[in-house]
């Protein structure tokens, strides 16, 4: 199990890590929601620890940006905001609990341990992201649509995933390049098109319900529609 710990109080975050590591968790510690959300989008891990206040963007808008990249993964608000109206706000914004500073180190071990039981209770579905009849396991990485296997490059296979976890929301070309191939979109590039179009010959041919739709002007929406 893999926990990402986004504390700027170096010593809180330096004993939440001990502790945890103590009890056989793989830890890793950043001190801000800019590079939080960075490893996020890089990394698969199984729980987030966030404080609220932290430099960069807030714990709050940093849970929900973790939340539209993969809702399974719990995330652990550890703060000292502490009045109802605080935790109220958090669970809006996401969280899956919410404990209040200072805390029982032996309170935080429970709640985590909760958390990823529930986690890995659900692991397989996790896994697994599904759109109508195509099927891609992440664990495998294997695509499958219908009773047809799909043979994917790496790279084709990222912008399936980042599709699929999208679902229904429009993607323009610049959200595409940046989320899949990590760069800031040149518009004297074809490269996202010609991806897309590799992946549709795979995915869609042959099929009579298309799954990438183009919107003109906007970018390209996934779904079962």
């Amino acid at each position: 199990m893999k926990i990402l710990i986004v504390e700027d109080e170096r010593k809180v975050a330096s004993f939440i890590k001990k502790g945890l590591e103590e009890n056989n968790y793989d830890t890793e510690i950043v001190y801000d929601g800019l590079s939080a959300e960075k490893l996020a989008q890089l990394y698969k891990y199984d729980l987030f620890i966030l404080d609220i206040i932290i430099p960069g963007i807030s714990g709050l808008d940093l849970c929900k940006k973790l939340k539209k990249l993969n809702s399974n993964v719990p995330v652990l608000m550890l703060t000292a905001l502490g009045t109802t109206d605080d935790k109220i706000i958090g669970f809006e914004a996401g969280a899956n609990d919410y404990l209040v500073k200072p805390f029982e180190f032996r309170e935080l071990l429970a709640r985590v341990k909760v958390l990823l039981k529930s986690t890995n209770q659900s692991h397989d579905t996790i896994n697994k992201l599904i759109v109508g009849d195509l099927e891609l396991d992440l664990d495998k990485k294997i695509a499958t649509r219908g009773s047809s296997h799909i043979d994917l490059t790496a790279k084709e296979f990222s912008l399936l995933e980042y599709f699929m976890r999208n679902s229904g929301r429009v993607l323009s070309r610049i959200d595409i390049a940046e989320k899949v191939w990590d760069i800031k979109f040149d518009f004297g590039t074809n490269v996202v098109d010609v991806y897309v179009n590799f992946l549709r010959k795979k995915i869609d041919k042959g099929f009579d319900n298309k799954l990438i739709h183009t919107r003109v002007g906007f970018g390209y929406v996934f779904g079962d529609f």
